[in-house]
């Protein structure tokens, strides 16, 4: 829990500024009982807007549940759920997990089983205006190997809360993504060198988008779909993550034609196996991304975060945003981060675009 003028900065930067809500609007908000504080200032900053906030609130270990005792509600969405935000005008999605990792013991399988059949309601969340954000909880700190207070003020820092004017801020860094797209809209391949990776990518044609705020908070990346076929080369990403409840560490991918040939993981693999057989698609490219928040200094092994920090480059196996101009269509889009500041290097067709984590010429 923040001190109260940080948790309703919270809300008034989520209500203002990403979603800006507007008067006659309903917002579906999902979260779990630990972020009530955020809920708390985030219902009256809406209602003050006009909006009406529609608060789905989980109890911590109820989608462990769903994983264990599911039965036919791992296949199928229940339908009042589905129609709730279908009749919605936006979406926040509160990440607020009293332990991230309540679901390690869950076979992968069923966690992608389900994942696919609610693949219709992740899809409807992308067709309404939509905020993915994240509450710290003590369980969130120790998995990023921080005290609560500390890792309280690592998020702060991340959403520019603790600077006087955070909305201010963000369109200032919208400004800096904005000359950075610049660049990089007439680039045709993107190779990517550091420690056990050497990959090339072709993005020729394909849309940057400026993901400043809006959709992620925090935030901080451009990113595209790269073309689908076009993946060449080796990859070791250097940061953990934990997705889905499971924790997944050191993982290599091989690419040939675009699809992945070749992968393990040092820690996690089962699951890497199981989401890359999930459908035809997990095998390929949906996305790549430049990191550009510097007010994330150091990994949590949180891919929200991890994937914005200043200097890094995350893959995205699975599906494309269609707005990026990518294809490539399936139940996953799983984000794996590789850390460039130690030694890693960004080519934009032949020409360095980031040394060690720093953006050159911009």
């Amino acid at each position: 829990m923040y001190p109260e003028a940080v948790e309703s900065r919270f809300a008034a930067l989520l209500s203002e500024y990403c979603l800006e809500l507007r008067p006659g609007q309903t917002v579906v908000v999902e979260a779990q009982t630990p972020a009530l504080p955020l809920i708390e200032r985030l219902v009256p900053a809406a209602l003050e807007r006009g909006a009406y906030p529609l608060v789905l609130l989980e109890y911590p270990g109820q989608t462990r549940d769903l994983y264990r005792w599911g039965g036919e509600w791992l296949e199928r969405i229940p339908p009042p759920r589905l129609a709730l935000m279908e009749g919605a005008d936006a979406s926040l999605r509160i990440l607020s997990a009293e332990n991230p990792l309540e679901a390690t013991d869950i076979d992968p399988a069923r966690i992608a089983a389900q994942q696919k059949a609610w693949r219709p309601l992740s899809e409807l969340r992308l067709q309404k205006r939509w905020c993915l954000t994240l509450y710290p909880t003590p369980g969130y700190a120790q998995g990023a190997g921080m005290g609560t207070a500390e890792f309280r003020a690592f998020v702060e820092r991340a959403l520019y809360l603790d600077r006087p004017d955070p909305v201010a801020a963000w369109r200032e860094l919208a400004a800096f993504q904005a000359a950075l797209i610049g660049r990089l809209e007439p680039v045709r391949e993107l190779r990517l060198e550091a420690p056990g990776t050497d990959l090339r990518l072709r993005v020729t044609g394909r849309t940057w988008l400026n993901s400043d705020g809006k959709r992620n908070m925090p935030s901080g990346e451009v990113y595209t779909g790269p073309h689908e076929d076009s993946a060449e080369g080796e990859i070791l990403f250097n940061l953990p993550a934990t997705v889905s409840g499971q924790r997944v560490e050191g993982v290599y991918l091989r690419f040939q034609q675009g699809k992945v040939v070749e992968a393990r993981a040092e820690r996690g693999e089962e699951y890497l196996q199981r989401m890359l057989e999930t459908d035809a698609g997990a095998r390929f490219l949906g996305e790549i991304g430049l990191g550009t928040n510097y007010g994330i200094a150091q990994p949590s092994g949180i891919i929200l975060y991890d994937e914005k920090i200043g200097g890094s480059v995350h893959l995205a196996l699975g599906r494309s945003y269609p707005e990026s101009g990518g294809t490539n269509v399936s139940a996953v889009h799983w984000d794996l981060v590789l850390d460039l500041r130690q030694g890693g290097r960004i080519w934009a067709d032949g020409e360095v675009l980031q040394e060690n984590g720093e953006f050159l010429g911009l």
